[in-house]
């Protein structure tokens, strides 16, 4: 048991891609920074952003993971999210892929049932 609880973090092949790409683009532009070679900033920069990129395509190819809790047998990094190609509901991610993934991951309207009681707890 970790100090998290018994919980999943989302170690996904896309989290761990796109921290690993934006880890090196932040090294190269801080080594750019340090040697003054503008331009290696700028590849740094642009390594960063192509991580963003990189983790948001990994994640609509099914290599990501839904907001909120897993069941415990989807725990582990290498295992594919079957659910992705129809969009995760309340993903942002999910909705900038396009109209079909937008309608599929629209927020679903709650009903009166699951919401916390409106009294404060008094």
């Amino acid at each position: 048991m970790s100090a998290h609880g018994h919980v999943d973090l989302g170690h996904t092949v896309a989290g761990w891609t796109g921290t690993t790409l934006a880890l090196l683009g932040f090294a190269g532009a801080g080594a750019a920074v340090c040697a003054a070679w503008a331009p290696g900033i700028w590849i740094g920069l642009g390594v960063v952003a192509a991580a963003g990129i990189v983790t948001w395509l990994l994640h609509l190819a099914g290599w990501g993971k839904p907001s909120g809790p897993r069941p415990e047998v989807e725990w582990d990094w290498r295992k594919r999210d079957t659910g992705a190609r129809a969009g995760h509901t309340e993903c942002l991610g999910c909705r900038a892929g396009g109209p079909r993934r937008a309608v599929a991951a629209a927020p679903r309207p709650r009903s009166a049932a699951s919401l916390p009681a409106a009294d404060g707890g008094a």
